[in-house]
Parts: structure tokens; sequence; C-alpha cells
């Protein structure tokens, strides 16, 4: 069962899902907001799609998120984020990319996964502005995920035995490294979206274990529906939070049964 996998060093051959949430062809536009404290702001805006490719000759799923914000919010804080991540038909992660502009900061991190004989192999690098670029390889006998790939993999979760505060251990390439890093179930919610509709929300929490210390890296809040729709993205900043709110979507593979009103 799929919902095992991570926390029982399951062999590789295991890990793939059959992906039961999208399709090719669904498209996200959503709101970004930052938030200080108990201030909102709205700064700019996000997408998130997902189109057929090819991959080492093989048909795969390229699914990518982009978050900009406006002028206005560039005189105090910048970002032009692209993560892009491919993977199998099965969810098994192939490649991923992060091009991140943030304030002065930029950085472009890379992941190529390979599998042999049970075991997950992942090469990253990290190229940050003015200092380089520096390389890691890490070999894991579980499944490696990235922060895309982690939530098509969730999307595909059969929820209806989840239990709020159940947990998923999993390795995370974070570009410098492989992190171990947790997913945490925190249950349902009736979730506000930017369309002017509620829906009813499944919510997960991402966490990293750095340094004998438990950091929030994003709280993602999924329709609990058959299409586990990101409906809102909560991403900590040195700052703060941004925000990413659900506003329309297009191409996806099932009605939006989770619609409140």
């Amino acid at each position: 069962m799929a919902l095992c996998l991570l926390t029982t060093g399951s062999a590789w051959a295991q890990c793939g899902v059959e992906n039961t949430a999208f399709q090719a062809g669904e498209s996200i536009s959503y709101e970004l907001y930052f938030n200080w404290g108990i201030l909102a702001k709205k700064v700019g805006t996000a997408s998130f799609r997902v189109s057929s490719t090819t991959y080492n000759s093989k048909p795969a799923f390229r699914m990518e998120l982009l978050a900009n914000t406006n002028k206005t919010a560039d005189s105090f804080f910048k970002m032009r984020d692209t993560l892009t991540s491919i993977v199998s038909q099965r969810l098994e992660p192939l490649y991923y990319r992060k091009g991140a502009e943030e304030e002065s900061r930029y950085t472009v991190e890379e992941a190529r996964y390979s599998y042999n004989a049970g075991t997950a192999n992942v090469k990253q690098s990290r190229y940050k502005r003015d200092s380089g670029t520096i390389y890691s390889e890490k070999t894991d006998s579980r499944c490696i995920f990235d922060m895309v790939s982690i939530m098509g993999w969730a999307r595909s979760l059969k929820t209806d035995n989840l239990k709020a505060g159940q947990r998923f251990d999993f390795p995370l390439a974070s570009g410098k490294q492989v992190e171990e890093g947790t997913l945490i179930f925190k249950g349902n919610k009736n979730l506000d979206a930017k369309d002017g509709h509620t829906y009813r929300a499944l919510v997960y929490t991402y966490i990293t274990h750095r340094d004998g210390k438990d950091s929030e890296i994003i709280t993602f809040y999924v329709s609990d529906d058959p299409n586990h729709l990101p409906l809102r993205l909560d991403l900590s900043l040195k700052f703060g939070t941004a925000r990413v709110q659900f506003k329309s979507v297009s191409g996806n593979r099932y009605p939006l049964t989770s619609m409140i009103k």
C-alpha cells in the first residue's frame, strides 16, 4: 500500500504509485500573498501546470510551479521562482530544477534521479551567483523526492484511512544535499478560496530535520475530492511566509466535488 512505503524503507521498485489525481493539461492559477504576522498583502501571481513530456525516450509528466511578485512588491522583496519536476507516469522523480531570484540572490538547483537494483540515486548541483556551483550525490534504498514531486505523489495518496498526525518519513533533495524530512497529515479543514467558493480540504505539513531541529518548510492544502487539487501553499520565508491561494483551474481530471458553496 502506498501509504506505508515511505516509512518502511521499501526498495524503489515498490515506490511507483498509480496516478489517480491529475492529467496532462491541468492548469491552476493563484494569487500570491506575503504575510508578516497578522498582516497579509497581495504581491503577485503564481501558477501550476501539468503537461506531457518524454524523459530518456519514455513518457512522463512535467509539473511546473511559478511564483512572481509584482512591481510594487519588487521594491521590498523580489521573487521570480520557477520549480520544475519531471516524473514518470507512476510518479517516480526523474528530474528537478529550481531557478530562484529572491531579492539580490539568484540560485539554480538541479537534481537528476536514476534507479538500479532497488536503490535510488540522485546527483545534485546548486549554482549561486558570486559563489559558483557545488555538487553532491546520494544513493538510498528509499524513495528520494523534491518539493514538487512530493506534492504530485501526495495527491495520489489513498486518504480514506488517514488520521491526523500520521507521518511519512522520506529523504528530500534540497539542492546542496539530501535531507531527512517528514510529511505530516494535519487533518481536514474548510478553506475559503479566491474564486469566491469554500472547499473541503486535506492539510499536510512538510518539515525538515536539520542539526537536531525541526523546521517547517511548507504547508499545503488539497481539495478533498479525487483531484486532490492544490488549493493553498504556505511557504516559510526569512521574514514571514508566502501564501499561494487558489483562484481558478482548467483541465482538472474530475469535477470539484469538494466545493461546499
